[in-house]
């Protein structure tokens, strides 16, 4: 894979429009690496399912709402 890498850097070199997409590309998935808030569409629908599963709380008010805020 390494080598692979090498290969096509050298081909991007040669093309200054080809380094810009690159290196804005890389920025992207060092940005994407680096965000532990990140997750895949499943891991979203898992955790949407398992709030679906729980049971729900309902206010009167927002003062009722707020008052249960302040009591956690």
């Amino acid at each position: 894979m390494y080598a692979e890498i090498l290969r096509n850097k050298s081909i991007i070199a040669e093309d200054e429009i080809m380094q810009k997409r690159a290196v804005k590309y890389l920025r992207k998935l060092v940005a994407e690496k680096e965000d532990s808030t990140r997750m895949t569409k499943e891991e979203l629908f898992a955790k949407i399912d398992c709030a679906e599963k729980q049971t729900g709380k309902s206010f009167e008010s927002v003062e009722e709402f707020d008052k249960y805020i302040r009591n956690l």
